[in-house]
């Protein structure tokens, strides 16, 4: 197996694989965790991948599973020891959402819908440093610093030569008028953000206040695509003190609807440029 396997995705994929075998054998997690001592919850968190997966508990579950091809139980047993592995962002310690950023990194393509703020991937430093100290006044200085190199990092998805990440972000107007850090910073933002709806692989639209209500009333989320057809697609939605991932096919089909309608309603490419244009004139102008 690769080194450079992403522990995010190979723990997913296990505890995807895991939950197979329990369904297979007809049981309940609760009485998986009855017979190994262990707690439901337990169970759930390695399955759903939220948890790191030791060979030891591979081996338990083969062994409640009655799994008796030990070509299957050396497989598992190989991604349980990948998924422990680190990937870049744990080099920055205690990361909010590193589940998501390992998604991220192994996603083929992201669609974001932001009411609020210039997405992350698509933010100059000036600006990524005033959204995160604004978010976090009671952080530290070095926690807040490092969040913002965590994000800085996280944008060579997009500008890689080989395999960039496909993205597609809706922005609701407010985030064009929100002045962040300074008119400034501002400007230079939104500069950014037309130099990088350039690119073949980044597509920016922008929902103008006159739609009014619409399907994104409730907030940001995103829909993150695997390329691997074994990996599902991922509804993210960010929490201040937890965060939700949605699975589920019918979960997943809700957001994408809702996603279809909001680019519907978002002004065309083009149209969403010009706009940008014009707002960044006016921060140029004060």
């Amino acid at each position: 197996m690769a080194s450079n396997v992403n522990p995010t995705v190979r723990r997913r994929r296990l505890g995807q694989e895991l939950r197979r075998l329990r369904e297979v054998k007809g049981m309940t997690a609760e009485e998986v965790a009855e017979r190994l001592l262990v707690s439901q919850s337990k169970i759930s968190r390695l399955e759903n991948g939220r948890r790191s997966i030791s060979q030891r508990d591979v081996r338990d579950l083969c062994g409640v599973y009655e799994v008796e091809d030990q070509r299957i139980v050396d497989s598992l047993m190989q991604m349980a020891k990948d998924s422990r592995q680190q990937g870049w962002w744990h080099a920055f310690g205690d990361i909010p959402y590193s589940v998501y950023i390992g998604l991220e990194t192994d996603a083929e393509s992201l669609r974001v819908y932001e009411p609020q703020i210039i997405t992350g991937l698509l933010q100059t430093r000036a600006y990524a440093e005033a959204i995160i100290r604004g978010g976090s006044p009671e952080a530290s200085e070095t926690d807040n610093d490092k969040r913002v190199e965590v994000r800085l990092r996280r944008q060579g998805r997009i500008t890689a030569e080989k395999d960039p990440l496909r993205l597609w972000v809706v922005l609701d107007e407010a985030s064009l008028h929100r002045v962040v850090g300074s008119r400034q910073v501002m400007r230079e933002q939104l500069e950014h953000l037309m130099e990088m709806s350039q690119l073949p692989h980044i597509t920016v639209q922008v929902l103008p206040f006159e739609v009014g209500a619409h399907a994104g009333i409730n907030g940001q989320y995103s829909i993150l695509e695997f390329a691997d057809a074994a990996d599902s697609s991922v509804v993210y939605i960010e929490g201040v003190t937890s965060d939700l991932y949605l699975e589920k096919p019918l979960d997943v089909q809700k957001y994408t609807v809702m996603y279809e309608h909001l680019r519907a309603q978002s002004l065309n490419v083009d149209q969403s440029r010009q706009l940008v244009e014009r707002v960044a004139k006016e921060y140029a102008r004060g």
